[in-house]
């Protein structure tokens, strides 16, 4: 069966994410967005565990559902800030686990090293070698995985406070390290100019802090395996059953390139290099993006194709498509006025982004969305990159506002019929995620 997963998700209780993010809320925009599997998200903090287990209960084969069949693996995100080799190391890791009972033991494991109520993303004074020590003696069917493994300040190759390899991490336990996140400004291509992660399996999630379309399965991975734990964690680590990922354009994360944003630099890393990664205006140090250390620890040319490699969409969230083309704020009435009727023609976003047309496309909404979709789609259009926390832009556009998320009116936006009619409608439709909905989805290797 397939399945296309976003497993890096946060709940309400996590800094800097919507207050709105509830298990109801998600379920409906994964089915708006054509998500049909999401990870929990934050099970270590006591009141969104309550919560998880008030919305959703245990199938027996490792998923949790809601009410109406919606599958939810348990997932959350911890901080690792220790010292290691001189250095301050700062990692986020991905920590999936089999059952209720398992997650609570690990939280009961981790509250004897410091607090979990305080943030959905708990920080730990604890090594990566040693958070592997510690899940394997709760249970081997827990999944350690290295999130976002690329952005610059919390991550295992971040250029402030990471490490160069898997190996200097994570030390003997490298064994039990099977996959990563790629992160939004990195792609599976980029790591391909690693021969080391050659036996590392990549994997795409959002890590979003709120449930909007234009956060929620901006990157996903697809999973052709049976609906059960089992299966989900022999695909992460054996890669069998990994089909694709769908990646933003990597140009488009906020850490692509090198830069300092206080004064709109922008630099490509042999740019950064011939100034000593100094920032020519005000002489601070540069933030090193992804591809600077990318460009550090690889020993491949630019171009490498891992063989068998899993097949990669590069895609733009459709309202951010929608906003740019317009120049209007991404949640304003004008973008959920063009937004609407794709989704209530075309069932959900992926699709839209995916698979359909220019010749369909053009017939339901302004015909330079169209060709924008198709453009990005097949990556005939240049994406100036993003630096220092800044996203990039699509070349010819000024960048609208996507981190503004909070605002009332885009509250308001978001309850307009349309999109209410087309996330209840999308339960008999393809990307509902009950198994009799899942069947008649098509799968992405149709498209």
């Amino acid at each position: 069966m397939e399945f296309i997963a976003d497993l890096h998700i946060h709940g309400k209780y996590s800094r800097a994410c919507s207050k709105e993010l509830t298990i109801p809320t998600l379920e409906k925009w994964a089915k708006v967005k054509g998500i049909t599997l999401l990870g929990t998200g934050d099970f270590t903090h006591p009141k969104w565990i309550e919560h998880i287990k008030e919305e959703l209960k245990e199938d027996g084969a490792g998923f949790l559902r809601t009410k109406t069949g919606f599958p939810f693996i348990l997932q959350t995100e911890i901080s690792l800030i220790y010292s290691q080799g001189g250095r301050g190391r700062r990692v986020h890791i991905l920590l999936y686990a089999p059952s209720l009972e398992i997650a609570d033991k690990i939280t009961e494991a981790l509250k004897k090293r410091g607090r979990v109520d305080y943030d959905g993303r708990p920080i730990f004074k604890i090594s990566c070698n040693e958070i592997v020590d510690m899940m394997r003696a709760i249970s081997e069917d827990i999944e350690v995985v290295p999130a976002h493994a690329w952005t610059p300040w919390f991550a295992v190759f971040g250029s402030n406070g990471g490490f160069d390899s898997l190996e200097e991490a994570f030390g003997a336990n490298i064994k039990y390290i099977h996959s990563i996140e790629t992160g939004i400004s990195s792609d599976p291509e980029m790591n391909w100019r690693l021969s080391k992660l050659d036996k590392i399996n990549l994997v795409s999630f959002s890590d979003l802090h709120s449930y909007w379309p234009w956060r929620m399965g901006r990157e996903a991975t697809v999973f052709e395996i049976e609906p059960n734990y089992k299966s989900f964690l022999h695909a992460l680590r054996t890669g069998e059953g990994i089909k694709a990922t769908i990646e933003a354009d990597p140009a488009y994360g906020k850490y692509h390139v090198d830069g300092h944003r206080n004064c709109n630099v922008r630099l490509e890393p042999a740019e950064a290099i011939k100034l000593n990664n100094i920032c020519p205006v005000c002489k601070s140090h540069l933030t090193i993006g992804v591809l600077h250390r990318v460009e550090e620890l690889a020993d491949r040319k630019d171009g490498f194709v891992r063989k068998d490699a899993p097949k990669t969409y590069h895609l733009i969230p459709l309202s951010e498509i929608i906003a740019t083309v317009l120049q209007k704020g991404i949640a304003t009435k004008a973008v959920w006025e063009a937004y609407n009727p794709l989704l209530e023609k075309f069932g959900d976003e992926l699709n839209i982004l995916i698979r359909v047309s220019f010749d369909e496309l053009k017939k339901v909404c302004d015909e330079r969305i169209a060709k924008l979709i198709i453009d990005l789609r097949e990556r005939t259009i240049k994406i100036n990159p993003g630096y220092d926390g800044v996203y990039g832009n699509i070349d010819g556009f000024a960048n609208p506002d996507a981190d503004d998320e909070e605002k009332p009116k885009k509250e308001k936006a978001a309850k307009s019929p349309k999109a209410e009619k087309a996330a209840k409608s999308s339960k008999t439709k393809k990307s509902s995620s009950s198994s009799k909905d899942n069947a008649k989805q098509k799968g992405l290797s149709d498209f």
